[in-house]
């Protein structure tokens, strides 16, 4: 390397003592010397830290060894068969909620109240139904309406069955049947005292009299005569007893039940449905009692 000669150097101090400091230390000098200085560091860098920044050479039979086995065709990849899934564990047995008794108790508690609720509805219904058709069946009209309402919430019976058919055209009132049991009284005995073939003229007068103006007499009456008879069976229907009345008529001769036939028939008919109707009435209320009852069994 070729220096420039400092042109300081080329012209001669003028004094001898500045020319000996000046070789001694100049600006190049210590520039070489730093430039050395550094050349020595970057050279123990390179030792120390190059191995790790600079990338490796590759290894040329590593490389070859490689692009060999690349051409080479791939084994098939075997398929394994799959395996069976494993069987799932059995279900654990649903436990048993706890109180379970208790809740079956009171399931079958509701249901019986239920039950007996419906039962005392129905009773009721029938009840009420059973008054309905008594006071309809006071009347002199049918009455198979009040009594269709009763059969659709009453099981069957023979006093239904027995009452339809009278239902159909109804009786006369008691009070009908008092205001004309008198004439029919005085027709019985009329001709309850008909004189027979061997009876004498005045006999015959006296029952020829009676025709036109006729004695009898009324109220409790002793004895067994026709005019006592006759007597009691009309206190009896005045006072609502129809039953007593009819059988104190049997006591009549044939003549006089013969005479009373027609009323008979019409009494025996309103008896009938008194006495059906009252003990239809008397079990729907029963019925009704028994379930209302406390302790009652449904």
């Amino acid at each position: 390397m070729t220096v420039s000669p400092d042109p300081a150097e080329l012209t001669a101090p003028r004094d001898p003592a500045s020319y000996s400091a000046a070789r001694r230390g100049g600006p190049g000098v210590w520039s070489l010397v730093a430039f050395g200085v550094l050349c020595v560091l970057a050279g123990a860098a390179i030792a120390t830290f190059g191995p790790s920044l600079l990338p490796a050479k590759p290894d040329l039979g590593q490389l070859a060894d490689t692009a060999l086995h690349a051409t080479e065709p791939a084994e098939p990849a075997r398929i394994e068969p799959a395996a069976a899934p494993p069987a799932a564990p059995p279900a654990p047995a649903a436990a048993e909620p706890a109180g379970s008794d208790e809740v079956a108790a009171l399931s079958d508690r509701l249901a019986s109240l239920e039950a007996r609720d419906a039962k005392i509805t129905q009773a009721a219904a029938a009840a009420l139904s059973a008054a309905a058709l008594m006071e309809a069946s006071q009347t002199s009209r049918p009455f198979l309406q009040e009594l269709a309402a009763l059969e659709a919430i009453s099981p069957s019976s023979s006093e239904l069955s027995a009452v339809r058919r009278l239902a159909e055209a109804g009786a006369p009132t008691r009070a009908a049947l008092a205001q004309s049991f008198p004439d029919y009284a005085a027709r019985a005995a009329s001709a309850s005292h008909t004189p027979g073939d061997g009876a004498g003229l005045l006999t015959r007068i006296g029952y020829a009299l009676s025709r036109v103006v006729t004695l009898r007499r009324v109220g409790d009456v002793a004895g067994s005569s026709v005019d006592a008879v006759l007597a009691r069976a009309e206190r009896q229907v005045e006072d609502g007893d129809l039953d007593s009345a009819l059988k104190t008529l049997d006591g009549l001769p044939p003549a006089g039940r013969e005479a009373l036939a027609d009323w008979r028939a019409r009494a025996e008919r309103r008896a009938e449905i008194d006495r059906r109707i009252a003990a239809i009435r008397a079990q729907a209320l029963a019925d009704l009692a028994g379930l209302t009852r406390p302790g009652a069994k449904t």
